[in-house]
């Protein structure tokens, strides 16, 4: 009976150390699921902390873009007010001739 009784008592050691191992692994499976959802939620922070930034990027490269073009286009019309204050005849003769070709393909 000894032996049954010893076995009896190392079972329930063996119960009871798997017992706490489970309730262990519980504890441990929560604090996990807990980590990934704040890690989850601090991913999706960062990427639209990203998104923005890059969003304002993009619209400081396309304001940068638009002026210079704005920058060019005032050159040219100052070129081209220039070109007609030299010549004025020859100017609008360019314009005569733009004119009666626009009219052409406007016809067909």
């Amino acid at each position: 009976m000894a032996t049954a009784t010893g076995k009896t008592a190392n079972e329930s050691r063996t119960n009871s150390d798997l017992e706490a191992d489970i309730r262990q692994l519980k504890a441990d499976i929560e604090k996990l699921t807990k980590q990934l959802a704040k890690t989850g939620e601090h991913g999706y922070g960062t990427a639209r902390r990203a998104a923005t930034e890059g969003v304002e990027q993009l619209r400081a490269q396309g304001e940068a873009a638009f002026d210079s073009l704005r920058g060019n286009a005032k050159d040219i019309e100052a070129q081209i007010a220039a070109n007609v204050r030299e010549k004025p005849v020859t100017s609008l003769a360019i314009a005569a001739g733009v004119g009666f070709l626009f009219a052409l393909l406007a016809r067909r």
